[in-house]
């Protein structure tokens, strides 16, 4: 049983308006001036868009180890001199990468069912939150918003391989380089390995900036909780995936 004492239940999530334009400016999260963010830039730079962006997320991937952090709202920076991070704040530092680049990003808010973490807490899943909020970043390419879903290729392309299973150390952020991460049952089919879709609440729509997402509709956990487990939680990592070995 998944428990709704740890979600913010006082918030209504309901869906909002769909479009957003989306942006290149910092925020209070993707505070891309910072010099180890620029560092990063540096390192990763490409003439090709999504190459560059494919770079980053390898880079990234391979230099902040992933934890089970709740604190939706920390900085990119912070993550990065950290060198650790949740699958959300891994996914923030390649959104301020992007628009360090002058790439627009913006997010889709995702309310997912709690039950889908169940694998990677079988010992305490009374403690795994009812509703997990899901920023899940889109980048402005070539006059398209490409989700980050797709940045290693089309979601037809990558339902070929394994789904994604989350009973690993394998996050969503790693799992993009390698398969289809389908929130809406359209590419593998209702029930199959990639299909995502059933998990899904709600679906928010698109806001300007991950601050915007969560300005909004608040974190996961509500706030005191937020402030008192994340100090435990940020250290805390997933067991090794057996595709990341």
């Amino acid at each position: 049983m998944t428990c709704s004492l740890v979600t913010p239940w006082w918030r209504h999530r309901i869906a909002g308006d769909s479009s957003a334009a989306g942006g290149v400016v910092p925020t209070a999260i993707l505070d891309w001036r910072a010099p180890l963010v620029q560092s990063l830039v540096r390192a990763t730079a490409s003439e090709d868009r999504l190459a560059g962006l494919r770079a980053a997320h390898r880079v990234i991937a391979g230099s902040v180890r992933p934890v089970y952090a709740v604190q939706e709202r920390q900085p990119i920076s912070r993550t990065l001199r950290r060198g650790r991070g949740s699958c959300s704040q891994r996914l923030a530092v390649l959104e301020g990468v992007a628009r360090a680049r002058g790439i627009p990003t913006r997010v889709r808010g995702l309310v997912v069912d709690g039950r889908f973490w169940y694998p990677r807490f079988p010992r305490s899943k009374f403690l795994v939150p009812s509703r997990v909020l899901v920023a899940w970043p889109e980048f402005g390419v070539a006059d398209a918003w490409v989700p980050v879903g797709e940045l290693f290729g089309r979601l037809t392309e990558l339902a070929a391989g394994p789904g994604f299973t989350n009973d690993s150390g394998e996050t969503l952020f790693d799992a993009v380089s390698r398969t289809a991460i389908d929130w809406d049952g359209v590419t593998c089919g209702v029930g199959g390995a990639c299909d995502l879709s059933a998990t899904v609440l709600t679906d928010l729509g698109r806001f300007d900036s991950r601050d915007d997402l969560f300005r909004r509709h608040g974190q996961t956990l509500s706030g005191p909780l937020t402030t008192l487990v994340d100090p435990v939680l940020s250290r805390w990592a997933p067991p090794q995936s057996a595709l990341s070995r």
